[in-house]
């Protein structure tokens, strides 16, 4: 017999292994884009929320969530997208902001960073290669909407800061 916390534990399993589609070396799990599997009388719901309301991920990374569930044979099973809470860069594991840093994004510091740019003062994020503050912001947009790009002016690496949101 197969019960609730079996189908949740092999429900958190198949999703840690679901890479955001933006960052593939970090699952949704430990972005903490997966807030919460719940089982009730047999049945498995699944809610996520999206790192931003525009985020152009949102569809693909609710189809590859469905593809995991069904692949692990989970059926029967609903995903919700939840959006209050409102996700934030707290729920990012520590495992997640370790492989962050070690793919070369600057993993959220802490909200005061990112406040004092909105103050006009500069940023003082730790590059991910070399470790010194001596970074400089090239601009307020990298890659992709939640992450700023810098360069270091020790390394003169450049790299992404994913913001604190």
């Amino acid at each position: 017999m197969v019960t609730a916390e079996s189908l949740i534990s092999q429900a958190w399993e198949a999703l840690n292994k679901v890479e955001d589609p933006e960052i593939p070396v970090i699952s949704v799990v430990e972005l903490g884009i997966v807030r919460d599997v719940i089982e009730s009388n047999g049945e498995l719901e699944v809610n996520i929320t999206p790192t931003y309301s525009g985020c152009p991920a949102t569809q693909v990374i609710e189809e590859m969530v469905i593809e995991a569930l069904q692949n692990a044979k989970l059926e029967p099973f609903k995903v919700n997208t939840v959006l209050s809470p409102p996700w934030s860069t707290d729920l990012i594991s520590d495992e997640g902001k370790r492989k962050l840093k070690e793919y070369g994004i600057a993993p959220p510091e802490d909200e005061l960073v990112d406040k004092k740019a909105l103050m006009g003062e500069e940023r003082q994020v730790t590059c991910p290669n070399c470790g010194s503050n001596n970074t400089l912001m090239v601009s307020q947009f990298g890659s992709t909407p939640c992450k700023s790009h810098f360069k270091c002016k020790e390394c003169l690496e450049p790299f992404d800061y994913f913001k604190c949101l």
